[in-house]
């Protein structure tokens, strides 16, 4: 499965918990809380600065070493 950058935060957790440690090294420590798990990805990065389509490409090249 690919990511993209409109899944919701809550998504992509679900999809594959290790994916939390990748959105925290980037600068996303609220992964629990209830507004960041209806974010999609990119709303997610712009609140905290981040290129979406970079987070996008290292999730999904995470993946697809599994």
């Amino acid at each position: 499965m690919q990511v993209t950058k409109d899944m919701l935060i809550g998504q992509l957790v679900r999809l594959n918990p290790n994916i939390a440690p990748i959105l925290m090294r980037a600068g996303m420590h609220c992964l629990g809380c209830p507004s960041a798990q209806a974010e999609s990805l990119e709303e997610a990065a712009m609140v905290h600065g981040l290129d979406a389509d970079v987070l996008v490409a290292q999730i999904n090249d995470f993946l697809s070493q599994q």
